[in-house]
C-alpha cells in the first residue's frame, strides 16, 4: 500500500519568490514480523507559479526611473493648486469689502451676487473661456481670437494622458491645475463689476451681462498675452494687472455710464455721500483679499521656484503696504482727515500696481509702484465723483487706473519697453470697455438694466430677494 503526502516547503526567504511545494511518495512495508514501516521512495519539488505583476500607468511608466524630478513637480503643482485655493478665498474679501462699503438693505444681494460670480465663473470658464484663452494652435484669427470648446472630462489614451497629467504639459502643473489656478482668476472679472454697480442693477441683467463677459469678453484679451496671441512677444504683464485688472475696472466702467448714479447721489450740482454700513466688514475683506493675493502673484511663478515666489511675496507685501500708508496720509491732507475706506482702497491700488512686474521689480522700486498707485487711487476715486460717475467702491480707480499705471510700471522700473507696455494696456483696456458698453447696453434695450425708483429706495435686499441681511435691527433714519 502506497500512500501520497504533500508537504509545502518555502524555499527562498523572498516573499515575493514562488512558493516551492515538495511532493513525497512512499511506501509501507509490513514485515515477516508484522511490523509496520514507512519508507519514502522519491521526493519531487515543483514550484507554483508567481502572481503576474500589474502594468505600470501611462504616469507611473513616464516617471519611471526620474524620482527626484518627479518630487519636484509634484511640489510645483500642488503650490499651483494651493494658490489656486487662496485667490478663490479672494472672493470672500470681495463679498465683504463691497457689502461693507455699500447700504445695510442691499447686503444680501451683494452677496448674492458674489455667490453667483464665483459659481458661474467657474463653470463658464470650463465650458468655453479655458480653451479660448489658451487655444494652442487652434486659432479662428491667428494671435486675436479663438473659438471656445469645454475642457476635457478625461484622458483614456496612453499618450494624451502623458501628455496633460506630466511634466509634459509643463514643468510646474498638470492641465488640471493649470485650469483651475486659471478659473480663478476669470471670475474676479466680473466682481470688479459686481462693486461699482452696486446698489441699482438689476439681478437678472447682471448675471447676465457678467456671464457674458467673463465666458467670451476676458479670454479674448487673456489669449493676447497669456495665450500665445500678438502681445505674447515682447508685452509683460504677470499676474494681471491689465489683463484681469484693467479689464475688470474698464468693463465696469462702462456699465456703469450706462446705468447712471444712485439716487440722491448728485443733487443740485454737489455730491452727497452714501455711506457704507460697516467698515468692520470692509476692512475684513481688504486683508483677505491682501491674503489671497500672495497666491495670485505667487502663483503666477508657476511654479514653486524658491527664489522667484519668495520675490514674488515680498515685492507683493511692500507694494500693498506702501500703497495704504500713500493714500492714507495722501486723504488726510486732501479731505482734512485720516479716511479709513482710502487707506483699504489704497492697499489694494497697490497690490494692482505691483500685479503685472511682482516677478520683475526690485523691492524698493515696488514700493515707489505702491505709494504712486495709492497716491493715484484718491485722486482718482474724487476724480470720478466729480464727473459724476458713481462707483461704491472706487473699484474702477482701484483696478482700472491703478491697473493701468502698474502695467506702465513694468517699463519704467521693470523688464518691459515702456512703448509696448502702453499698448499693452491701453488695448486690453479699450476692448474692455467697448465688449462691456455693446453687452449692456444689448441687455438695457431688451430686458432692463435699473431697478425702479421704489425698488432702489427700498433697498435691492427686498426688492430682488424678499430677504433681508439684518431682519433684526432696524436702521437709524
Amino acid at each position: 500500500m502506497a500512500v501520497m503526502a504533500a508537504l509545502p516547503l518555502q524555499a527562498q526567504d523572498d516573499p515575493m519568490a514562488p512558493a516551492v511545494v515538495v511532493e513525497e511518495s512512499a511506501a509501507v512495508v509490513i514485515d515477516a514480523a508484522g511490523d509496520i514501516a514507512v519508507v519514502a521512495t522519491e521526493a519531487v519539488a515543483v514550484a507554483e507559479p508567481a502572481e503576474a505583476e500589474e502594468e505600470p500607468t501611462p504616469v507611473e511608466a513616464y516617471w519611471a526611473g526620474k524620482e527626484a524630478a518627479q518630487a519636484i513637480f509634484t511640489v510645483n503643482n500642488l503650490w499651483i493648486c494651493l494658490a489656486a485655493a487662496l485667490v478663490f478665498l479672494m472672493h470672500l474679501g470681495f463679498a465683504t469689502l463691497e457689502s461693507g462699503l455699500t447700504q445695510a438693505k442691499n447686503t444680501t444681494n451683494i452677496l448674492f451676487k458674489n455667490v453667483f460670480i464665483i459659481c458661474m465663473g467657474i463653470l463658464a470658464y470650463a465650458a468655453y473661456g479655458f480653451n479660448a484663452m489658451y487655444p494652442g494652435d487652434n486659432w479662428s484669427i491667428p494671435g486675436w481670437f479663438a473659438l471656445g470648446t469645454p475642457i476635457a472630462s478625461g484622458f483614456t489614451e496612453p499618450d494624451a494622458i502623458v501628455a496633460n497629467l506630466t511634466s509634459e504639459y509643463n514643468a510646474g502643473y498638470t492641465i488640471w491645475g493649470d485650469f483651475i489656478f486659471q478659473a480663478m482668476f476669470a471670475a474676479t472679472a466680473a466682481t470688479i463689476i459686481s462693486g461699482a454697480v452696486a446698489e441699482r442693477i438689476k439681478l437678472g441683467s447682471f448675471m447676465l451681462g457678467a456671464t457674458i463677459i467673463v465666458a467670451f469678453g476676458y479670454p479674448i484679451t487673456g489669449s493676447w498675452e497669456w495665450g500665445g496671441g500678438w502681445l505674447s512677444e515682447n508685452f509683460i504683464d504677470f499676474a494681471g494687472s491689465s489683463l484681469v485688472h484693467a479689464f475688470g475696472g474698464y468693463a465696469a466702467l462702462a456699465a456703469v455710464l450706462i446705468l447712471g448714479p444712485r439716487a440722491g447721489k448728485y443733487v443740485d450740482g454737489k455730491i452727497r455721500p452714501i455711506l457704507g454700513h460697516s467698515m468692520p466688514l470692509a476692512t475684513i475683506g481688504v486683508f483677505l483679499l491682501f491674503l489671497g493675493w500672495f497666491g495670485f502673484n505667487g502663483g503666477s511663478v508657476l511654479s514653486a521656484d524658491p527664489v522667484l515666489v519668495s520675490l514674488v511675496f515680498v515685492t507683493t507685501a511692500l507694494a500693498g503696504a506702501a500703497g495704504g500708508l500713500a493714500a492714507a496720509f495722501t486723504s488726510w491732507m486732501v479731505l482734512k482727515k485720516p479716511d479709513l475706506s482710502m487707506a483699504l482702497n489704497g492697499m489694494l491700488a497697490g497690490l494692482v500696481g505691483i500685479t503685472a512686474g511682482a516677478d520683475s521689480i526690485a523691492p524698493w522700486p515696488a514700493v515707489l509702484v505702491g505709494a504712486i498707485s495709492g497716491v493715484i487711487v484718491v485722486f482718482s476715486v474724487l476724480m470720478f465723483d466729480r464727473l459724476k460717475i458713481d462707483d461704491p467702491v472706487g473699484a474702477i480707480s482701484v483696478h482700472g487706473i491703478c491697473g493701468n499705471w502698474g502695467t506702465i510700471a513694468v517699463g519704467i522700473f521693470g523688464a518691459g519697453a515702456l512703448s509696448v507696455q502702453i499698448i499693452g494696456t491701453v488695448a486690453i483696456s479699450a476692448f474692455a470697455f467697448i465688449f462691456s458698453l455693446v453687452t449692456f447696453g444689448v441687455i438695457k434695450a431688451i430686458f432692463g438694466l435699473r431697478v425702479s425708483a421704489e425698488e432702489e429706495e427700498e433697498g435691492l435686499d427686498i426688492g430682488e430677494h424678499g430677504q433681508e441681511a439684518y431682519p433684526d435691527f432696524v436702521a437709524n433714519k
